[in-house]
């Protein structure tokens, strides 16, 4: 694992190495190609179910806390704990077939596995998230992995993720609503407790915590396989 700081470094650099990590991996500026998947979001505004910052603030909740970003969430939990074990054989392939399968249509199966390729791309400098010539894996594992490998402690890694997808929905909002930048902000700054809440139940997670109630989201997914105009992959 690369150190940032002197060897023998204190808790306290080590925390801080860990935090630019996960500052760097979630950055906007990081090429994993986020911003080209709006995860079914599109429809929704499309259809006019989400209008303004208040709806948006529901759906997101929602996904987080019952829905695909809980999944993802559980998922990373897995992923982070295997990687810390060392384990890359059936448990982890098994893993990986899990995660891909509960794609709940063709376009979240793309944004998962496409995103997960560029994640592991782009996060060579540090350490490769899976054995050379692995296939590719869901982003969730491939950032869990990768976080656990370098030493990022699992809750900070949970809430990072978590914020980030938050913040790429918002995102989307920002420019197909059209919702302001600081109306969505604003959204944003009500879901801290909502982020955090969801990464401290998920750091106790097990594979049988996974389930999603976000029956919308999923209908909206499969919508925007037909969404004439789109400007999102998903």
């Amino acid at each position: 694992m690369a150190e940032l700081g002197p060897a023998g470094a204190s808790g306290e650099s080590a925390g801080i190495a860990a935090l630019v990590r996960l500052l760097t991996w979630t950055s906007p500026a990081f090429p994993v190609g986020a911003f080209a998947f709006s995860h079914g979001l599109e429809a929704v505004i499309a259809e006019g179910r989400v209008r303004d910052g208040e709806a948006l603030f529901g759906w997101i909740e929602t996904l987080l806390l019952h829905g695909s970003g809980w999944n993802d969430l559980v998922f990373l939990t897995e992923a982070h704990r295997l990687a810390s074990q060392g384990e890359t054989g059936p448990g982890w392939d098994d893993l990986v077939a899990l995660a891909r399968a509960s794609a709940g249509s063709a376009e979240r199966r793309r944004e998962v596995m496409d995103l997960g390729r560029a994640f592991a791309e782009a996060a060579a400098p540090w350490a490769e998230p899976l054995q050379p010539g692995a296939a590719p894996v869901p982003y969730t594992l491939a950032f869990g992995a990768l976080a656990a490998r370098e030493g990022v402690p699992l809750l900070p890694c949970l809430a990072a993720f978590a914020h980030a997808f938050a913040a790429n929905l918002a995102s989307v909002a920002v420019r197909l609503v059209p919702l302001g930048q600081r109306e969505a902000v604003r959204v944003i700054r009500r879901l801290e407790p909502v982020v955090g809440s969801a990464a401290r139940r998920a750091a106790g997670s097990t594979l049988d915590d996974l389930g999603s109630a976000a029956i919308l989201s999923d209908i909206a997914a499969l919508r925007h396989e037909t969404l004439q105009p789109r400007l999102f992959l998903t």
